[in-house]
């Protein structure tokens, strides 16, 4: 018995049911067979290969959408050509079917990307100090938004084309694309700039994933780096959105643009009598003792003198921004303790000499006695 034949005694039992209500019941119980088909299989290969392939279950999650979308239009187009539907309604139907298997071939082009770049990403995971892991990951993440915004693109724009109305008023605007073009080309011209600064910095580099940048007076790390703008991690976990061509167009600080190492600055103003060379000594000994130092840079040099104190920079080197940052902290709060408790000669000091007038003097010689002192003189 062929599925024409089954379907005519269907409707012979049925023939009091309304053919509209039957098709559409035919459609909706083809989706839902599918779903349930979907979940039997999927719970089947979970008990028997989940264990042995781990993996397999991180594919399940990833691709449950695609799948379930893919099965259900499968089931959708057995079953449509079947269903006792007039046109009126199998039209819509057949369209509906076109827009989602055009968002299905969309969905599993995203998914695609996705996952391949997931998996190209597992080989890089720590970040904080592989400048080739923070280079890759940059490019990854930034090619595949960039890729994923190109691909819902082109799926609307080829779903809304299946329209005739669309297609028509598409047809429209190219055969007039003067003006027209132009108030399109404007009113877009920032989702492009930041799509093509998007693929600047993905090639050109100037920043990177975990890079400790310097922006609008703000000093943080790049912590995300969207298709059009970029997440800024603050200092004290504030997060600051920045679109992507502000770092094409306007200059800022990248800490660690080639490496990740910085040399702080530690400023301090000392008395003319301060022994510089013993400062020095005991500064290159408490530095040795940090373990914030990385080895490389440690200096202590005079570097202006005015008419009270001398300046003393002293320069420390340490692996990264926040170290460096702590480096300076503890090391100018030990070198003020040691200046204050093993050399008080070298505390800044206001000097003045004070030399009494020739009116004083005479004022101080014509003022009488106390009487004390007149009775003290009297006696003797």
């Amino acid at each position: 018995m062929n599925w024409q034949a089954l379907m005519a005694e269907i409707d012979g039992m049925l023939g009091w049911i309304p053919s509209w209500f039957v098709g559409l019941s035919l459609v909706v119980g083809a989706i839902l067979l599918a779903q349930f088909a979907y979940r039997l299989a999927m719970w089947l290969l979970t008990r028997a290969f989940g264990a042995r392939l781990p993996l397999l279950s991180v594919f399940i999650d990833r691709t449950a959408g695609p799948a379930r979308l893919a099965l259900c239009l499968a089931a959708v187009a057995l079953v449509l050509p079947l269903a006792p539907l007039d046109d009126t309604i199998r039209t819509p139907l057949m369209r509906l079917f076109v827009v989602a298997f055009i968002a299905l071939i969309g969905w599993i082009s995203i998914r695609i990307v996705d996952m391949s770049a997931a998996r190209y990403l597992q080989n890089f995971r720590d970040v904080s100090e592989n400048f080739v892991a923070r280079k890759h990951v940059t490019q990854v993440r930034v090619f595949k938004r960039v890729t994923d915004t190109i691909i819902v693109i082109i799926t609307v724009s080829t779903a809304l084309m299946t329209f005739d109305s669309v297609r028509q008023y598409g047809v429209s605007l190219f055969a007039s694309a003067g003006a027209a073009g132009i108030i399109v080309g404007l009113a877009a011209r920032p989702l492009l700039s930041n799509l093509i600064a998007g693929l600047q910095i993905a090639i050109t580099q100037p920043i990177r994933i975990e890079d400790a940048v310097i922006i609008e007076n703000e000093w943080g790390w790049v912590e995300d780096i969207a298709s059009t703008y970029v997440v800024i991690r603050l200092w004290d976990w504030r997060r600051m959105v920045v679109p992507l061509s502000y770092f094409i167009e306007k200059p800022f600080q990248n800490w660690t643009r080639d490496t990740a190492s910085l040399i702080g600055v530690i400023a301090l103003h000392v008395d003319y009598r301060a022994d510089v060379p013993r400062i020095r000594r005991w500064l290159e000994d408490a530095v040795k003792q940090s373990k914030l130092w990385d080895g490389a840079v440690v200096n202590l040099q005079v570097i202006d003198a005015d008419s009270r104190t001398i300046e003393l920079r002293a320069l420390v080197s340490a692996r990264n921004a926040p170290q460096s940052w702590d480096l300076r902290c503890e090391i100018r709060e030990r070198l003020v303790a040691f200046i204050r408790d093993e050399m008080p000669e070298a505390l800044p000091r206001e000097r003045a000499i004070l030399i009494p007038s020739a009116d004083a003097d005479a004022d101080f010689l014509r003022r009488p006695a106390p009487p004390e002192k007149m009775r003290a003189n009297a006696r003797n």
